[in-house]
This record gives C-alpha cells, structure tokens and sequence, in this order.
C-alpha cells in the first residue's frame, strides 16, 4: 500500500511555522498561523484549529510531556523556595570556577540525568542559570550546552525511554524476534550512532573552550562578557517571572544535600530502580514522589504550608510559558500526520537508495521528518518501519553493520532534526531550563547541530562506501 499524502502541500504548514519563528521571533503567533493555514489546506476550514488543538492535547504522549514540565515547575520552586539552588550557586561561586569550568560541570551534569531528555535540559538549566549569570555566560550558551547535552545521551544509553522505544520498533523486522533481539541491537548500534557521539564530545569541547565560539553564538557571548547581557535587549525568556524571581524562605537554613542533592539523587534512583524492575523508567513517578517528600520536608524544617503552596503554585505557573508552545507544537505535528508530511518526504527519495547511500540517506530523511515536525519520537516511529526492512532487505534477514548504521541513523537523524527545529518540544524545554528566548536559542544552536550533523553524515558515506 502507497504511503498517503498531500504532495507538497503537506509541508506548507512546517514551512510557515517555521520561517515565521524566525522571522517574528514570535513562536505562538507563528505556530498558530501555520497551522491554521494547513487545516485550511486540508480542506477542514478555519474552524479545523480548534478542534485539532483539542484533539492533539488530549493525547497521552502530551499530557505526559505537560505534567512533566509542570512538575519539574514545581520542584524547581522548592528548591528555590527551600534556598537550595541559591545555596548550591554560592557554594559553586565559593570554588571560584571560572567560566569555562562552570559550562564543563552544565555539560557533566547532562550525563547524570541522562534518562529523560525531557527533564535533563530543564534541570541543567534551572540548576545553572543563577551560577552561569554570575559568570557572565549567555542565557543562548547555556541553553545549547543543556539541549545538545541531553537527547544524545538520552538516545545512546541502553536504559532509558528512547532505547525500550527505538528497540521495540525493531521487534518482527528480519531476525529480531524477541525484546532481548531489539535491545542487542541498540547495543550494538551505539558505536555507529554518529551524530549522538560526535555531538556529546563537540558540546564538550566548545564547554572546554578547545572549539571557540562562532556565528550567533559569539555574538551573544560577547554581549554577555562585554555588556553583562545575558539576554539580548527585547528577548523574551520562555519562562514565567515566578521562577526567575522567587526568593528563599527568610531565616531558612540552606541545605544543599537535603533540600537539593538527595532530591535528584532520589529521583535518579526510582527512574533506574523502576527500570531494573519493569523494564520502563517511571520518571513521572519519580517526581511526583520527590515533590510530596519535599513538600513534607519543607514543613518539617519550618516552612507554613501557605507559604510551600504559594511557590508549588508559582512553579505551576512559570511553567506555562513552555506548555503553551508545546500545545501547539503538539498541534501541528497532528496536522503533519493528517497531511502526510513524513510519508511525503520518504516518498521522494526511497526509489534511488543502494547499500551504500542507505545509512546517510535515512539519517538525512529522519533529520529532515524531525525538523519538519518537532518531534524525534514521532520520526522514530515512522522512519523505522521502513528503514529497518530495508536494511535487513539488503543483509538477507540479518544483522550486519548495515542494518546496526541504519538503526542508529534514524536514532541520530531524529535528534539532529530535533535540535534545528524551533518546534521541537526537547529545545522548548531547553529555552524554558535556560530562561533563554526561544528563537535566539534555535539560532545560536543551529550553526552547531549543522557542523555536527554535516560530518555525521559524511561519516554514513565514508562507512557505506568503505564496509558494504
């Protein structure tokens, strides 16, 4: 059966989104008008909006995403409420770090909450703006270092949400019958997903200051060393005031290991334990429990419950900057499927692909899927299904180092699309960690994910025309 779609009218809508974000730095009013437009283009009418936006957002995949962000809203709020990351901040400006060492620790923090790529850029941004402002570095900076430091690990260790997702994809593709079958292959993919493992060590280096800074973000490092800017003049940070500005109880003692390092640690634990347990990471769960220890733990140390409350409600409220773009990047990823963005792009090039070409040109297709709908998960789960058997086609039904690059070329294509995208929910999340303009952030970002994403795939080349 032909795959269904619009023709190139199913990319209108993604276009406008897009060239509008950048063009308005308004990701709303950009969003809104695209999508809009493509029901309109469906032939659903302008009043197709609506009911498309209460469709999208009653899904499960968006209310995970949205209670997510609005309980790390809240435990972020504890922690400032508590005094914990203002005491963290002082004992790190007590160390007299210097810039370069205070975005090498934002980049290792990257690799200890490593299983949500949803909750590592809101933590590493949350946790390190009050001590990256100190020190002068651009809200964009540290944005790119929590974005491009999260969704790469995320998608190359073996025991999180996106190794069981990308895993169980392959199960009943040529001999991968079993979950075992799928894991191994993940596992044995991990050395040819490139632009995961090219950008973890690229990230580290500009951190390191080996790679100087370029393009847009040079800019806006000079603006913050020189100006003591962290964010332009006129940007918006996507993230509500009642984060930015809360102050720690008065009198609170600020205990970092209690009100801020147990925490995390505590919910590192559940999400590992419950993976070693049910083979799935309760991350929501986690936090939910983290929250009601906190909050126990905040009136155990003398906080009025009005007062935990008052700042569960800011945190909440911070939040929804963030969960109103992801509302309608949500959106418009439904209007992708209805459309058949994907299946139109997949179209146009599956008819030319040889042995060779086959793992850069599925990495460039799932880059490009990714970047077009704001979503790496939703690429996955459809540039597999078809990358997957053609892989196998080509090895006679078993895993060779084709199929293991071709596996890791739709995992690696759908995090770079993911991170030049202004729609896609995991830079979202990095603007909100960060409190950076979202539009600045994608921008300064860009340049990055291209040189990284650009050699990524010559690497595919060099290993197509060289192994197979």
């Amino acid at each position: 059966m032909e795959p269904v779609h619009m023709g190139i009218i199913s990319i209108i809508p993604a276009i406008i989104a897009i060239a509008l974000s950048f063009y308005t730095r308004n990701t709303v009013i950009s969003l809104m008008i695209a999508i809009i437009t493509g029901t309109i283009l469906a032939g659903q009418g302008i009043l197709g909006f609506p009911a498309l936006l209460r469709s999208s957002i009653g899904t499960s995949g968006f209310a995970w995403v949205m209670l997510l962000n609005t309980f790390i809203g809240v435990l972020v709020a504890f922690f400032q409420k508590t005094g914990a990351i203002q005491g963290f901040s002082q004992y790190m400006q007590d160390r007299n770090l210097s810039r370069k060492a205070i975005t090498l620790v934002a980049w290792l923090l990257g690799f200890v909450v490593y299983f949500s790529d949803s909750f590592s850029p809101l933590f590493v941004g949350s946790t390190m703006r009050n001590i990256s402002d100190k020190a002068k570095i651009s809200r964009e900076k540290l944005a790119y270092i929590a974005d491009s430091g999260a969704a790469p690990v995320s998608v190359i260790v073996p025991i999180t949400g996106w190794a069981a997702f990308l895993s169980g994809l392959a199960i009943g593709v040529g001999n991968i019958v079993t979950q075992d079958d799928a894991m191994k292959l993940f596992i044995q993919a991990i050395p040819f997903n490139l632009y995961a493992l090219i950008t973890i060590v690229f990230v580290g280096l500009v951190a390191g200051g080996v790679i100087k800074d370029f393009g847009p973000m040079k800019k806006a490092e000079d603006r913050a060393m020189n100006e003591g800017k962290v964010l332009r003049d006129g940007a918006i940070p996507l993230v509500g005031k009642e984060l930015t500005e809360m102050e720690a109880y008065p009198d609170i003692k600020p205990r970092i290991f209690l009100n801020f390092l147990f925490p995390v640690m505590l919910i590192i634990a559940i999400a590992l334990g419950t993976y070693v347990l049910t083979r799935s990471a309760k991350t929501m769960e986690a936090f939910l429990l983290v929250i009601i220890f906190m909050f126990v733990s905040m009136l155990i140390q003398g906080i009025p419950m009005t007062v935990i409350m008052d700042a569960a409600t800011n945190g909440i409220k911070g939040a929804v900057p963030a969960i109103m773009i992801l509302a309608l990047a949500y959106t418009i990823k439904s209007l992708s499927v209805d459309m058949g963005t994907a299946e139109f792009i997949i179209s146009t090039t599956e008819g030319f692909l040889t042995p060779q070409i086959l793992p850069a040109i599925i990495f460039l297709i799932a880059a490009i899927v990714a970047f077009s709908t704001g979503t790496s998960w939703g690429t996955f789960a459809i540039t597999m299904p078809i990358a997957l058997p053609l892989a196998f086609n080509f090895s006679g039904g078993v895993v060779t180092p084709l199929v293991m690059a071709s596996f890791a070329a739709v995992a690696g294509g759908g995090v770079f699309g993911d991170h030049c995208s202004p729609l896609s929910d995991t830079t979202i999340l990095a603007s909100t960690g960060a409190a950076a303009d979202h539009i600045d952030h994608v921008k300064t970002q860009l340049p990055y994910a291209l040189i990284t994403g650009g050699i990524a795939l010559v690497a595919y080349l060099v290993i197509g025309f060289t192994s197979f």
